[in-house]
């Protein structure tokens, strides 16, 4: 019914805030979750690169977990940022002799020395890009399952064509319009990593883990080339993203981006934001394609690097020269200046005969294996299609 004043007055869902009873529960389940994620072992040798801009609570809390397992002496590399493209060679002895990483350096995933590190020596490795603050414990995705988020991973690469050459292919309302000529070879590459076989606990030799368990593998990266920079992969098209990281807004007029063997070669569009991504973006590589997992991630959120909502895609630029409006609006970004994801969260993305996504859902939600993955652990419904604003 309306009150005096025209608003409207009742009730007619239940009220949001959960019983102290349930924030306990809510609490224990998510601290499960990272202690299990964190597979420290008696014998590790445990490093921490961290950043002064970390919640001192979340390197406390690792800590802790590493000392209660008997690890005596875990040692912190503090650096002033997070924005470190190169292993420095201050830190290369102390990382040589871990056997346990975790990281906030943007280096961590794409340094020849780190890759080396965990290619050879089997070094277990946390990227905590997406745990800054020790609050975000409170989250439905800090509490989603690590094991549930694998299987939709791995219902995601049973999509994928395999002994096959096929086209990765884009598009959206706005137009878009992208492919990615991929071959047998490349898929082989990109779903041999441990992230593409749902790994999320840090356990395997090797494993490249991201906790809060939200930011699944991309759809496609550089590692397809075995990350070498002289080959070009056949990119071709246009893109008309809605969002960018650093962009306070979605954007208010369609731009179009254009790629071309592998490059953007154009930007266009009339407004400000259009401007600011020409200058930026134009003679910039695609070197990943990051996909969302994770069904109680925020939809939209997209700070730092992309929203982690199920089919929500980031593309990730890296950028022919450094950024000055990055360095102007994000001084403290955990990306350097030199990188930048632009957002679409309404993308159909085929491969071969395969739906990925259909207009921004994660068509692996309905994968039966996933379906009974989810059942073991609550409504699958709930769990799957209940996707946090």
């Amino acid at each position: 019914m309306h009150g005096v004043d025209g608003k409207f007055l009742g009730r007619g869902l239940a009220t949001r805030e959960p019983l102290e009873t349930t924030r306990t529960e809510n609490a224990f389940a998510a601290y499960d979750v990272m202690c299990r994620v964190f597979a420290i072992r008696p014998d590790d040798r445990v490093l921490f690169l961290a950043d002064k801009k970390l919640d001192p609570r979340v390197i406390a809390a690792i800590i802790g977990i590493a000392k209660s397992r008997g690890v005596r002496e875990p040692l912190v590399l503090m650096a002033h940022s997070t924005q470190i493209s190169e292993m420095p060679e201050w830190a290369k002895p102390h990382v040589e002799a871990a056997t346990f990483v975790i990281s906030t350096w943007f280096c961590s995933v794409i340094d020849p020395f780190a890759i080396r590190m965990r290619r050879e020596r089997g070094q277990r490795w946390i990227k905590i890009t997406y745990f800054r603050n020790l609050d975000l414990l409170q989250t439905e995705q800090a509490r989603f399952a690590p094991e549930l988020l694998g299987e939709i991973i791995r219902g995601t690469a049973r999509q994928y064509p395999r002994d096959a050459d096929f086209d990765m292919h884009f598009t959206d309302p706005r137009g878009t319009d992208l492919t990615i000529n991929v071959n047998a070879e490349m898929v082989d590459n990109l779903l041999e990593t441990t992230r593409w076989k749902g790994e999320m606990i840090a356990e395997s030799p090797g494993c490249y883990v991201h906790y809060l368990p939200c930011h699944g593998p991309n759809v496609y990266d550089r590692t397809m080339v075995r990350n070498d920079d002289s080959v070009i992969v056949p990119i071709n098209g246009k893109l008309y993203p809605q969002w960018a990281v650093g962009f306070e807004r979605p954007f208010s007029e369609q731009i179009e981006v254009v790629f071309a063997d592998d490059r953007i070669v154009e930007v266009n569009g009339v407004g400000e934001d259009a401007a600011i991504l020409r200058d930026m973006l134009v003679d910039g590589v695609l070197i990943e394609l990051g996909c969302g997992f994770n069904p109680k991630a925020p939809r939209y959120e997209i700070y730092p690097a992309g929203s982690n909502s199920p089919g929500v895609l980031h593309f990730g630029i890296d950028l022919a020269r450094p950024s000055n409006y990055i360095r102007r609006k994000m001084p403290d970004w955990e990306e350097p200046p030199i990188h930048m994801d632009l957002i679409v969260f309404d993308s159909t993305l085929t491969a071969g005969d395969s739906t990925l996504i259909d207009g921004g859902y994660l068509t692996a939600l309905d994968d039966p294996a996933v379906r009974e993955c989810a059942r073991r652990y609550g409504d699958d419904v709930d769990l799957l299609e209940n996707w946090p604003d």
